[in-house]
């Protein structure tokens, strides 16, 4: 449906999808940081492979920043979400390498599963 205006000598057309999008950007943009800020700050991840054949006890270090997932070393790259009820959904990449892990924050820890093109396993992480 579209609407039709006159201002000042001028027609606007504007669509319903435009007017929804508008609105969308004003309130997104007048909002209060989310819940998922509540686990900002520097993690300390420790991963666990189920394969033996597989690295294990690799300790890697990433911040959140509003919810962002981002890695504090340089031989690591992470990125990543956690949504307000702590569910994350990180990839971590070193050269060639890349893994993919989800799971769940809590309150100064979290836990879950990665997986990567031979490799799969655990992690556990705590607040710094």
């Amino acid at each position: 449906m579209l609407f039709v205006s006159k201002t000042k000598g001028h027609v606007m057309i504007t669509s319903r999808k435009s007017l929804l999008a508008a609105s969308l950007l004003a309130i997104l943009g007048f909002t209060t940081p989310s819940a998922a800020a509540t686990f900002d700050g520097d993690w300390n991840v420790q991963i666990t492979s189920s394969n033996a054949a597989c690295p294990s006890g690799t300790s890697v270090s990433i911040g959140i920043n509003n919810g962002q997932v981002a890695s504090n070393s340089g031989a690591v790259t992470a990125s990543g979400r956690v949504a307000d009820a702590g569910n994350i959904n990180v990839t971590l990449a070193s050269g060639v390498k890349r893994a993919v892990g989800t799971g769940r924050l809590s309150g100064t820890s979290g836990s879950g599963t990665w997986r990567a093109a031979l490799c799969s396993g655990t992690w556990t992480a705590q607040r710094n």
